[in-house]
């Protein structure tokens, strides 16, 4: 048996008629930048999330960007942050000239451990920055609590998790601000880079709107310093289309999770652990084994594909050296990144599949 890790080909066929036209329909009017699609994806991205604004742009990377860039953080100022992430959450900080402070990790999320933020807060202190790992959102509650007493921000890295839920409210519907991924592999994807951010803040949305486009208040007229940060109009539109099936998908996403789960229930590993009163968007089914490096070759000789997201913590990472971290100073996020591997997820993992994968695993 071959099988596709994120079946992104299938997904297309799919929908490929209405994607098809609605791409042509952009070639026909030829406006691929800030074209009638985008404001018609923000608006759909509002009325799915709950959110007041959404704000499309040109990567989750980006996203997280202008999220910081329009809380005004400066060189020197500190955002607390998770060590067990893909390197944008951090290198984002780190790129305004900010100081990423890491927190280790809760070992059954595998997020943000609330209890241990707040003695890394200082003066300096900005923002807390949770990550929905896999698709899931962090103890917002807790996070929260500590933002209110202290007078931070909160932004959430969502590049995950859209349309998870935490206490009934979506994941873009968190925090100050909360920002989110459209790469291809994410659970709603388009067809390159994209990627959006989320508020109900009426000035931070007008400051964020102007930043993407280099800090315009009117053409050639700015206000602040900001970046080519839009997402183009062809990936609005074929984002578009999806959206009008995502629920759909993010159901299905739960089928083949929870097929996973009773599969591999009393066998020698770890499956994924959800706080109570969240939904996952599952972008990864992740597992914790022994001897994953060996397993994953044996896995692949039998066409079944697996990824380890991540295999370094990021204080460990040669770019973020400077920080001064050690081994051993985030001992969970160490002990994960030994034994989490992701097993193929997307909404069409079929039955004998998963079962193929189980008995194999």
């Amino acid at each position: 048996m071959k099988i596709d890790f994120a079946n992104l080909q299938y997904q297309y066929q799919l929908y490929k008629t209405e994607i098809d036209e609605a791409i042509h329909s952009v070639l026909d009017k030829s406006n691929y930048i800030m074209g009638d699609e985008v404001q018609e994806l923000e608006e759909n991205l509002q009325r799915f999330t709950g959110a007041k604004h959404a704000i499309t742009c040109s990567s989750g990377t980006d996203a997280l960007l202008l999220a910081m860039m329009s809380l005004d953080i400066k060189p020197g100022d500190e955002i607390i942050t998770t060590p067990f992430t893909f390197i944008a959450t951090a290198e984002t900080i780190a790129f305004l000239g900010a100081v990423p402070v890491f927190v280790d990790i809760d070992e059954q999320t595998y997020n943000i451990d609330p209890s241990k933020i707040e003695e890394k807060i200082t003066a300096k202190t900005k923002a807390i920055l949770p990550v929905s790992l896999y698709g899931q959102p962090a103890d917002m509650d807790a996070i929260q609590s500590l933002a209110d007493k202290h007078n931070l921000k909160v932004i959430v890295d969502g590049a995950q998790s859209f349309g998870s839920t935490y206490k009934g409210k979506r994941n873009s519907n968190l925090g100050d601000i909360s920002t989110t991924s459209f790469f291809p592999a994410k659970p709603l994807g388009c067809f390159g880079d994209g990627g959006a951010v989320f508020t109900n803040d009426d000035d931070l949305a007008e400051k964020i709107k102007s930043l993407r486009v280099h800090g315009q208040s009117k053409r050639y007229h700015h206000q602040y310093i900001g970046m080519g940060g839009r997402m183009d109009t062809l990936q609005c539109a074929i984002v578009n289309v999806k959206l009008n099936y995502y629920a759909e998908d993010l159901a299905l996403r739960q089928k083949v999770a929870e097929r996973y789960t009773t599969a591999l229930k009393g066998k020698d590993l770890v499956s994924p652990a959800l706080l109570k009163n969240t939904t996952s968007a599952w972008a990864q089914y992740s597992v914790r084994v022994q001897s994953r490096d060996e397993l994953q070759v044996k896995l692949k000789a039998q066409g079944i594909p697996t990824a380890v997201h991540y295999p370094m913590p990021l204080h460990l990472q040669e770019c973020f050296e400077y920080l001064g971290y050690s081994k051993g100073d985030f001992p969970i996020a160490e002990l994960v990144s030994t034994e989490i591997m992701s097993l193929p997820m997307n909404p069409y993992v079929r039955d004998e599949e998963i079962e193929y994968i189980c008995e194999n695993l």
